[in-house]
């Protein structure tokens, strides 16, 4: 999955020393309507300063942009309602330009950049969340304590003396924007939107955890002097951070550990967004928002329980192939899962065995990349472990994208805090999800093919595409080979997709059907065969973000109903790559908008 704190494509380097790469689009560039391009410069400009942790994380914070260096976005009620008012007055601008007299790529970014600023200005309607389809300010997953220190750390490059006082002028604001996120908590709590008490007490432990640490002991601290000491850059800046931790940052910490402490009393184990004043209402605007499209709740779950039938008939035949035959497909999985000669030390050598076998699966999907697209990519990715101190409440893997000037890595993360739940054979598919010719081969269209496509795509972030695509990535690898020697593989894959069907069902639910937290786990580790802990951590995930996890499957079935309809329409003219390429060069739209690229696509590899 991508990074849900950032949505932004680009790419890195894995094994190899990165080579910089090209710089990205300029503004006005991949827009052949000047008016249009002018107003998505304008869009760019807008969203950059309102965000600055973006710019920082697309390379956008050097030249005129430097000063966006030394901010962090805010995170105020004022805040939010300014960026949903922004949503609203964009789509009033864009539709100013007459949509009739464009082509090409040109209507697909009008398309998509008008669906985007909609759908987010509908979501404002319910006036609370984080942002976006996360209804909960601060969760065991979201909110800055969860996000500040990988941030800095990762994208705050250092490089000068200025960017080391840039730091230290981020990690000062850091207090205010936790003191902003506990005044949301408690407006939301106002209107009955509180953490289910289990995502309250992870989220507590995370930052109980943060807080028990010596000021001078923190990665905030540690990550600044660490970094200066190695470019040679004098300073006491060790000194000059951890008195920013000890007296701001810590003292708002524990005003918001104590504001989640009150809330202790009101929370309760209901786990969906039903319970929510408007939950129905939320939830299918949650649909909407992550799957781009009208479907239900009701036509989710149904195609949830259809296709996972589906799958469990495949895995059933390689099982028995392998001489697994006693049990239900999850039973038999599950006994997989947990067999020893499919798992990796609990060590921390093993651990390193873990990155290390990634790497190698990367490395070997490469040479099957021609017969996927003709794009010719480089691709790079970097692999590491979820930070240990905030493993306890992330996913279990995901995708956080460089900078697309080439200035900072890729990183492909994996969380190792149990190392059970990562089975030698689901290694592969995951790292195709995450990697290639996943997310990483999406990020690397948008970085190294500067110029066709404007800046604005890095800033529309489309699960049901996104996901969609990774996941349909999982399916070209196993069409193009990778598992013709490996049935073992072949079977963590089908296992991936099983996993991914069970989100559909799982998910609605959850939020729709009133499911209890521990019936959404039965359920997903019964149809999966994945450890517990394994489905817990997804559930917890899904009950954090009603409807992201609906994003993935979903995406995935309409790239391969539109794959089926070009491959009818042409014939002995159709070429997979072809339609690979005309996916990922969209840069990422919503589903309805896709279906009009590839007809477009049909029409003109008819002519």
């Amino acid at each position: 999955m991508i990074d849900r704190r950032q949505v932004l494509l680009s790419t890195l380097a894995a094994g190899a020393a990165a080579a910089p790469l090209p710089a990205f689009a300029l503004e006005g560039e991949g827009v052949s309507d000047p008016r249009l391009a002018k107003l998505l410069d304008a869009f760019v400009e807008e969203i950059l300063v309102d965000n600055p942790e973006t710019a920082t994380g697309l390379g956008k914070d050097k030249g005129p942009r430097a000063g966006l260096k030394r901010r962090l976005d805010e995170r105020s009620g004022d805040a939010r309602a300014k960026q949903i008012a922004d949503y609203a007055d964009r789509a009033k601008r864009l539709k100013a330009i007459p949509r009739a007299g464009l082509k090409g790529r040109d209507l697909t970014t009008y398309d998509t950049v008008l669906y985007a600023q909609e759908i987010g200005a509908e979501g404002g309607r319910f006036g609370y969340g984080r942002d976006y389809a996360n209804p909960y300010v601060v969760s065991q997953q979201d909110g800055l304590v969860g996000a500040i220190g990988e941030f800095l750390n990762a994208q705050h490059l250092i490089e000068t003396r200025d960017d080391c006082e840039a730091y230290l002028v981020r990690l000062d604001q850091v207090g205010s924007r936790l003191d902003q996120e506990s005044d949301r908590i408690k407006d939301a709590a106002g209107k009955g939107v509180v953490l289910p008490d289990f995502l309250l007490a992870t989220t507590l432990q995370v930052e109980n955890k943060l807080r028990a640490q010596d000021p001078a002991a923190t990665r905030l601290v540690g990550s600044l002097a660490d970094r200066a000491k190695a470019k040679g850059i004098d300073g006491d800046w060790s000194a000059r951070a951890t008195a920013i931790v000890r007296d701001k940052m810590f003292p708002a910490l524990e005003r918001q550990i104590a504001v989640l402490k009150a809330q202790e009393a009101r929370a309760t184990p209901d786990a969906g967004c039903w319970k929510f004043p408007d939950g129905a209402d939320y939830y299918r605007w949650g649909l909407k928002y992550n799957t781009t499209t009208e479907r239900t709740p009701a036509e989710i779950h149904r195609t949830g329980l259809e296709q996972g039938a589906e799958i469990d008939a495949r895995m059933d035949a390689i099982l028995k192939g392998q001489g697994y035959t006693q049990g239900s497909v999850g039973e038999r999985m599950g006994a997989l899962t947990r067999d020893p000669k499919f798992l990796f030390p609990d060590t921390e050598d093993g651990r390193r065995q873990v990155i290390a076998y990634i790497e190698g699966r990367i490395a070997a999907i490469r040479p099957y990349l021609p017969k996927i697209s003709k794009l010719g990519l480089k691709a790079p990715v970097e692999v590491r472990a979820v930070p240990k101190e905030i493993q306890d409440g992330a996913g279990l893997g995901y995708m956080n994208f460089a900078a697309l000037d080439g200035s900072r890595p890729a990183i492909y993360y994996v969380n190792l805090k149990n190392i059970d739940n990562w089975p030698k054979y689901t290694l592969a598919s995951l790292s195709m999800h995450e990697a290639l010719p996943g997310h990483a081969w999406q990020g690397a269209y948008l970085a190294e093919r500067p110029g066709e496509i404007h800046t604005i795509a890095s800033l529309m972030g489309f699960g049901a595409f996104i996901e969609g695509w990774a996941l349909y990535a999982e399916q070209l690898a196993d069409e193009a080979g990778l598992y013709d020697d490996d049935p073992m593989g072949r079977l963590g894959y089908l296992q991936a997709l099983r996993f991914r069907a069970a989100r559909l069902v799982v998910d609605t639910g959850l939020h729709d059907q009133r499911w209890t937290r521990e019936k959404a786990i039965a359920t997903l580790a019964g149809a999966t065969g994945r450890s517990t802990n394994a489905a817990t951590s997804e559930i917890d995930r899904y009950c954090a973000s009603p409807g992201q996890a609906c994003a993935y499957k979903t995406g995935h079935n309409e790239i391969i109903r539109l794959r089926e309809k070009a491959r009818t329409a042409l014939g002995p003219k159709f070429d997979l790559r072809d339609f690979d390429d005309a996916v990922v060069t969209t840069g990422g739209t919503p589903l309805s908008v896709l279906e009009t690229v590839i007809d477009r696509y049909v029409a003109a590899a008819k002519a």
